[in-house]
């Protein structure tokens, strides 16, 4: 099981490696094998069905983050990381008036949920930053 995930988590850092630097190809022929990866482990935390989220949202395929995000909500609705890609998914859709409602509680959550010190919060600390600067700058 532990080099499962490690696999995967490695196809995750390439898949987010090659979105942030443009290289469109290289996040498509990834990603299907990272979300592979994330689908052939015998469970997923919060951590994973965020991983595999952020995968398939970087190669366009809002259902699958939205699915993720839904998963990780419905078992936490406060969880850091399930908002923030609720709020991507929505986007990645162009539903601005469901991701601005992400936004806002994801700000009403992130004093609570920062208490409460998850690995995956840590682990994902810029995301959450990004999403929090982002949901701020889109809320009235």
């Amino acid at each position: 099981m532990h080099e499962r995930r490690e696999r995967a988590d490695r196809l995750f850092n390439r898949v987010m490696s090659y979105q942030e630097r443009g290289v469109t190809d290289s996040v498509q022929f990834f990603a299907d094998m990272g979300i592979r990866a994330y689908q052939m482990l015998p469970s997923l935390d919060h951590d994973a069905r965020y991983d595999m989220g952020r995968i398939a949202e970087a190669a366009g395929s809002a259902s699958v983050a939205k699915a993720q995000a839904d998963t990780i909500l419905r078992e936490a609705p406060t969880h850091l990381l399930g908002l923030a890609l609720a709020a991507r998914a929505a986007r990645l859709t162009n539903d601005e008036s469901a991701a601005r409602s992400f936004d806002r509680r994801l700000i009403a959550a992130e004093t609570a949920e920062r208490r409460k010190n998850l690995p995956e919060y840590e682990r994902h600390a810029t995301d959450i930053d990004e999403a929090l600067r982002i949901a701020r700058r889109q809320s009235p």
